[in-house]
């Protein structure tokens, strides 16, 4: 933000200096400008053009008459010898800069043999930087040499395994401190860097699963890391942890609590919500906040709340590498939350304070960008912002062997960044999954390069959460008294079937459409059906859960289900719940059982759709050729599709009433949560709020 300081300098161009002065200071005034360097040497100016603002500021525009060195640090004076630092601003923005600085090697941060360590940065505009290290018991300060390219270099000639350091960075006339970005290990809190190395830990072995054909062969489960195992009296040693996430025992075993409960549901991905550190929650008194943790301090260091030591940088690389190991065991995938649209704080955040204002959304007039709602939406285009995020998501693949990334409010991110990574991710595992919200946010991002839902067809293998979906069955989250087709708004039952068919005049793939009625965000569905059918008892909404849920399970394109949608997961009809207690965000299994009933059909449903490759066609045309709708006065949906000698019929009630529908054929009763019919009969009976899922039964 700039006007904010009496006298304000900033290169914003190689021959442009934007320059602030307060009418509270010299009235603002000033007939002449120029800079003198570190090394007291004069460069004149030239005053372009002056303006008054209304904010009680003039902007003066001034050319330079020589040419700037990057990285050297100027000082500005006015005609009365005052004096304020000139900052890099908009330059980092230009062609001529990304010319002249892009780093093409992979060896920044630290890298360790016990016979050298080297630390390398990338950072053009400081002045200088500093090591900052505790080698040997003792503390050391070491001058970093600048080289080509905007890096800076020193080598420590001993073994400094374990050694913890971090930066001092001079830059923009201000010292500060920073971690290593590049670096995988820190401590609590992120207040230091770790020199280690992945050669030296004992990772686990490498657990292979079977490959997917198709995205829409997954079925992904949202959890969160510490509700799994918040609530009280599990029986785990160590609960809220990495560790405990798949932590077993007799105990977990008989009463089915945490990943034993887990392992019973079938799907197919884990989606974990964010395990990269987050600044919302003192590491080292993890118990006193809580957060779900979209508000990143470190996009390669885990988070330290969540394991058992959070100043040993070893242990929670290991533990976490251990629980993705044990979940392929399982038979179950991956897929890692990754919030890459903006960070906790702008200013504190490592890769700002070594080349501020580059890897963020910025104007020309120095103000930035906020489609994040958080101030600091994160800049994708620049080279090396660009390589920093590609190569994250490459190295957690090789590191971690994750089977898909999503991405929170992927509309601020750019389509080529997006499509980058898929290619990166894909080459190492060819069905990883990428995908995330694809809102078309309010950013500085050109529309046309936003990876939005309006941009899909420019992201060939990138799915997107479908609002649409949501919106039409559960109802709209703005207005919670406002139904869904499954909460009892029949009028929908047209827009269904278009959603049922994965969206086809929207996406050009039923693999890039993820259907969902219940996320982390907003209410869950039980919360939401509370509001809009509060006038019915919840035995009947226990029923809508049930339904609502199996439309997104049979549904062409990619199923998405909340941690405990199974069991009617309430959260206190608290639409948003991000930093309140364990209370509220726990998995309750003493609720689970309660809702047992809905457990197990939900069970049975993706048993079904696992098994029934008709309810998972992969393209379009597919979708367009072998997807059939009726309606029963136009109230109940009839579903038919088919894909080989696989042909099945579902049926969606909504309303109290019941319904009868007569079949051509004999139809095998693979779900009924109204329990109606006979295992095998033509004549189908549709009780009230029910779902019922046939199989046409092949003659001879």
């Amino acid at each position: 933000m700039r006007m904010r300081n009496a006298f304000e300098a900033y290169f914003d161009d190689y021959n442009l200096i934007n320059v602030y002065m307060s009418k509270s200071f010299y009235n603002g005034q000033s007939n002449s400008f120029h800079l003198k360097d570190s090394r007291n040497r004069i460069i004149p100016l030239t005053i372009q053009s002056m303006a008054e603002f209304s904010n009680g500021y003039v902007h003066y525009k001034c050319g330079l008459n020589n040419s700037i060195q990057i990285g050297e640090e100027y000082t500005i004076y006015e005609e009365h010898c005052q004096t304020a630092i000139c900052q890099y601003s908009h330059i980092v923005k230009t062609n001529r800069f990304n010319d002249s600085y892009v780093y093409h090697g992979q060896d920044l941060g630290c890298t360790y043999t016990p016979k050298r360590t080297t630390f390398k940065l990338w950072a053009p505009t400081a002045h200088m930087i500093c090591l900052c290290i505790n080698h040997n018991q003792k503390d050391e300060v070491i001058a970093m040499h600048r080289y080509e390219h905007g890096v800076f270099l020193c080598h420590i000639d001993e073994d400094c395994l374990n050694d913890r350091y971090h930066f001092l960075v001079r830059s923009n006339g201000a010292w500060t401190e920073c971690i290593d970005p590049y670096n995988w290990f820190c401590g609590a809190d992120s207040k230091y860097s770790v020199v280690q190395s992945f050669d030296e830990l004992p990772m686990p072995e490498r657990i292979p699963i079977p490959k997917l054909t198709s995205n829409c062969d997954a079925i992904i489960y949202e959890a969160n890391i510490r509700d799994l195992t918040s609530m009280p009296n599990l029986s785990l040693k160590h609960p809220k942890k990495f560790k405990g996430f798949t932590e077993e025992n007799e105990t977990t075993k008989e009463k089915s609590y945490g990943f034993s409960y887990l392992k019973s549901l079938g799907f197919t991905h884990l989606q974990l919500m964010p395990v990269f550190d987050f600044g919302s929650v003192d590491e080292t008194f993890p118990n006193i906040y809580y957060n779900w943790g979209y508000d990143p301090v470190s996009y390669r260091c885990l988070e330290g709340s969540y394991a058992r030591d959070p100043k040993d940088a070893k242990q929670r690389v290991l533990d976490f590498a251990h629980l993705v190991q044990d979940c392929h065991k399982a038979g179950i995938r991956v897929n890692l939350d990754l919030v890459f649209n903006h960070v906790y704080h702008k200013e504190t955040f490592p890769l700002e304070q070594l080349v501020p204002n580059y890897y963020f959304l910025m104007n020309q007039q120095g103000e930035f960008s906020n489609g994040s709602f958080c101030g600091n939406d994160i800049d994708s285009h620049p080279p090396m912002s660009r390589k920093y995020l590609v190569e994250t998501c490459r190295r957690i693949v090789e590191i971690y062997d994750v089977d898909g990334f999503r991405f929170d409010l992927m509309g601020i991110l750019d389509i080529n960044l997006m499509n980058e990574i898929t290619t990166v991710c894909r080459k190492i595992k060819p069905d990883f999954m990428i995908y995330g919200e694809g809102w078309n946010m309010p950013s500085f991002v050109p529309e046309e390069l936003r990876a939005s839902q309006n941009n899909q067809i420019k992201m060939p293998h990138v799915g997107h959460f479908s609002d649409g979906f949501r919106n039409t069955v559960r109802g709209s989250n703005a207005s919670l008294d406002q139904k869904g087709y499954a909460s009892g708004d029949f009028s929908l039952i047209y827009s269904m079937m278009d959603r049922m068919s994965a969206s086809g005049n929207a996406y050009d793939s039923p693999e890039k459409v993820i259907n969902y009625v219940e996320c982390h965000d907003n209410h869950t569905l039980w919360d939401k059906n509370h509001f809009c059918c509060h006038d019915e008892p919840a035995d009947i909404r226990a029923k809508r859960q049930v339904l609502a849920t199996a439309m997104v399970l049979l549904a062409q394109g990619v199923p998405f289900l909340h941690a405990g949608q199974e069991f009617a997961r309430t959260k206190q009809k608290l639409g948003n719940t991000y930093n309140l207690s364990d209370n509220v965000n726990q998995i309750n299994y003493q609720r689970r059982d309660m809702f047992i009933d809905v457990v197990n059909q939900v069970k049975a449903l993706i048993q079904i759709r696992k098994q029934h490759p008709c309810f998972r066609l992969s393209t379009t045309q597919k979708t367009r050729e072998q997807v059939f709708f009726q309606t029963i006065e136009d109230t109940v949906l009839v579903y038919e599709c088919h894909e080989g000698s696989d042909a099945t019929i579902s049926f969606f009630n909504p309303s109290p009433n019941t319904y009868y529908y007569g079949c051509n054929a004999d139809v095998a009763i693979l779900f009924d949560n109204g329990n109606s019919n006979s295992s095998k009969c033509s004549s189908i009976c549709i009780a009230p709020y029910s779902a019922v899922v046939g199989a046409y039964v092949e003659k001879g």
